[in-house]
């Protein structure tokens, strides 16, 4: 599905270049469940911003399902994050003022899809993580468990390709975080692709396969006994 050739991603200020991704080579394929690990400032967001096109490399190759897009047009990147990605954040970036069934329908937001099965689309979402019955409520209202719950029925609401996951668990306590490693494994078994960044060597562990990075380099990428 993916396939990263020679990436590099440098940071220009008039004074200063600084190098977050040097030489990167990663392929993920297809039904792949991937943890990314490394210390603070190892280039682990700057490497999931880019296999989410949020950020372009400064040079090398990325191939999604085959495809060149490290150049190409911002539009053509759009549609792709809108139709063939999920994306899930620490912080939930949910909108406050929406309730929590609005703001898993923003999933869905430049989609083509009449009224009913935008709504049978979301209440399939949330009842698959188990917020159903919160459909109504604000963010505010719910436990930081159920906000992260909210914020990854939003990623699956559009039946993404690839769920791109940054620290999904870092703002979560013991208990919560294992409710939402559950429903990431329980995806990944049903046919999703995971790529996710975490400091816990336990949700490491759950993963198909663990990259280690250092100073914007890939040191080594393990797979999981079985």
């Amino acid at each position: 599905m993916i396939h990263l050739d020679n990436i590099s991603r440098l940071f220009r200020s008039d004074e200063v270049e600084t190098t977050a991704l040097t030489d990167i080579d990663l392929t993920v394929e297809a039904g792949e469940f991937v943890a990314v690990m490394g210390p603070s400032g190892c280039g682990k967001s700057t490497l999931l911003n880019i296999l989410g096109t949020i950020d372009r490399p400064s040079a090398g190759r990325y191939l999604f399902e085959s495809e060149d897009i490290a150049k190409a047009p911002e539009a053509e990147l759009a549609k792709l994050r809108r139709d063939r990605l999920g994306f899930v954040f620490q912080s939930f970036n949910l909108i406050d003022e929406l309730t929590i069934g609005e703001n898993v329908a923003l999933g869905l937001a430049y989609r083509s899809l009449g009224g009913a099965e935008k709504r049978e689309r979301v209440a399939a979402a949330m009842d698959r993580v188990g917020i159903a019955h919160r459909k109504n409520h604000h963010p505010h209202q719910l436990s930081g468990g159920q906000q992260q719950r909210a914020a990854i029925a939003r990623a699956i609401v559009g039946d993404p390709k690839l769920i791109l996951a940054d620290e999904p668990t870092g703002n979560l306590d013991t208990e919560n975080g294992t409710q939402v490693m559950n429903i990431l494994t329980e995806l990944n078994t049903e046919g999703a692709t995971i790529v996710m960044v975490t400091h816990s060597p336990a949700h490491a562990d759950i993963a198909k396969r663990t990259v280690h990075m250092l100073d914007g380099r890939i040191l080594t990428s393990a797979r999981r006994a079985a």
